[in-house]
């Protein structure tokens, strides 16, 4: 039986938060560890798991998942990259494929192409005959390094994320393709945009109807596969951009044409896919009239983009306002946490609310009582996986309910706050760290979501991040960018 290599190395990064991110943020399984922990589980890698255990040998490696952060450290980076190397080469004489989860917004502070030169590596490791097929995040950037080394790869569907396991499968479906002899080639566009905003959530925007164009060609076997990578935002690499990519065999004729139309529509509805932001003194006027839920959106903070989740912006508007209804909101503050478990349950303290790592944020002094100390275990309520948040208490506040924990982390449902015992539905005020969650998450119950123009290392204000070395001109960072439309062309 033929031998497939599995390895997972997987982090989004915010080049734009202060703080690097560590070895120990990383969550790393090694062999069989990877595949059971994966096995069975709605994961890119559980998707390629059950495709490829019905056909071949699978030989798992390693796998190494952060949360969303800042660029990794130089020795985080020297370290992932030397562990990934040790347990892939003991395989090197005996392996007849290779499928990689990668994420595709990965950074170090002392490499911008960490996916890239993993594939690179790989390759250098393998040989040419070898097949690697990768799959990616939607905000992935697909870097030329990434698709001379890889020979093809999947990508997400959906926004907000819920194809993690079918981007798997399909990864794997190629894979298994390519060892049973298939000759593809790739094409791909080049966009020089940056987008952000609503018309990007799949099943409602005008991005959905560019991507249901491509699952329908996939359908009808006009292609084998095909996606966008619109990159991260927030991730400021030199090849950082919005692309398009069509992948064929040798029975399928290049529809070049197609991927052109597609590309163009893409770029014609690039200012409508930037984000409506409100003015914190719009939407608080707006919202004070309004009877029900009402969101503030704090994508700015958001930890799932890669930022550090203790913005305090909002809290301390809401506060100084003198806001009188009920207000639930999330907040990574470690020393603020320890400073509960030391006063203990049930008990009243005055502390510095928010800014423990982005000093961007000034600390807010607050009145406080203890009412939940735990130590942030919890189910994470998409996919049903444990996850943790640090030591976690939830402070109240006179009419403020706050989650406070000790370490970011990703905030795209209720997890936290359930995690707590705490129903959002009874709150009159929802601070959501996320730009987009699933509508039965939040929208679909609450009157009104006010996505707010905050500061912050993942603010969908793009002018204020401050990007230095991604390609300029670039949408809009230049409102008046040209975009010439060439399709590259790979062979394997």
């Amino acid at each position: 039986m033929k031998k497939i290599l599995i390895a997972e190395i997987a982090q989004e990064v915010s080049t734009f938060n202060p703080v690097q991110t560590n070895y120990d943020a990383f969550q790393v399984h090694h062999n069989e560890n990877l595949f059971n922990y994966h096995n069975g589980k709605p994961t890119q890698m559980g998707g390629a798991i059950k495709v490829l255990k019905k056909y071949f040998h699978i030989v798992p490696t390693i796998g190494a998942r952060a949360t969303s952060a800042g660029p990794m450290s130089e020795d985080c980076w020297e370290k992932i990259s030397a562990e990934y190397l040790k347990h892939i080469k003991i395989h090197k004489e005996n392996i007849d494929g290779i499928y990689l989860s990668l994420h595709g917004a990965m950074q170090g502070v002392s490499e911008n192409d960490p996916e890239g030169w993993l594939l690179k590596k790989t390759r250098e490791i393998f040989g040419k005959s070898v097949p690697i097929v990768f799959s990616m995040d939607l905000h992935g950037i697909l870097t030329k390094k990434m698709i001379t080394y890889g020979d093809a790869f999947t990508s997400f569907h959906t926004y907000p994320h819920i194809d993690f396991f079918d981007t798997g499968k399909r990864a794997a479906e190629l894979l298994r393709y390519m060892i049973n002899g298939a000759k593809l080639s790739i094409s791909r566009i080049r966009i020089p945009a940056l987008v952000r905003g609503d018309e990007l959530i799949t099943e409602t925007g005008c991005f959905g109807e560019q991507i249901n164009k491509i699952k329908k060609l996939e359908e009808t076997k006009q292609i084998i596969s095909g996606g966008f990578h619109i990159g991260n935002p927030f991730t400021d690499v030199p090849e950082l951009c919005s692309q398009i990519y069509f992948i064929y065999d040798k029975y399928h004729k290049k529809n070049n044409e197609e991927i052109k139309t597609i590309a163009k529509e893409f770029w014609n509805n690039r200012a409508n896919m930037q984000s409506k932001l409100f003015d914190i003194d719009e939407a608080y006027k707006n919202s004070k009239a309004t009877e029900g839920t009402i969101i503030y959106t704090d994508a700015a903070d958001a930890p799932s983009s890669g930022a550090t989740g203790d913005s305090n912006y909002i809290i301390k508007f809401l506060h100084q306002k003198k806001y009188n209804k009920k207000v639930l909101a999330p907040i990574t503050d470690p020393a603020l946490v320890q400073k509960a478990i030391n006063f203990g349950f049930d008990n009243e303290f005055i502390g510095q609310l928010g800014g423990y790592f982005d000093n961007r944020f000034k600390p807010y002094e607050m009145k406080f009582k203890v009412k939940f100390i735990s130590d942030g275990d919890h189910i994470e309520e998409s996919r049903n996986v444990k996850r943790n948040s640090g030591k976690t208490a939830v402070l109240i506040s006179e009419n403020f309910t706050l989650v406070c924990t000790s370490k970011p982390i990703s905030l795209f449902d209720r997890s936290v706050f359930l995690g707590a015992g705490i129903n959002p539905k009874n709150y009159d005020l929802i601070v959501v760290k996320s730009p987009h969650c699933r509508p039965e998450f939040f929208d679909e119950w609450s009157q009104i979501n006010f996505n707010i123009d905050a500061p912050g290392s993942t603010s969908a204000n793009l002018h204020s991040l401050g990007h230095k070395i991604c390609e300029r001109p670039i949408y809009p960072l230049e409102e008046h960018t040209k975009f010439d439309l060439i399709v590259e062309e790979k062979i394997i």
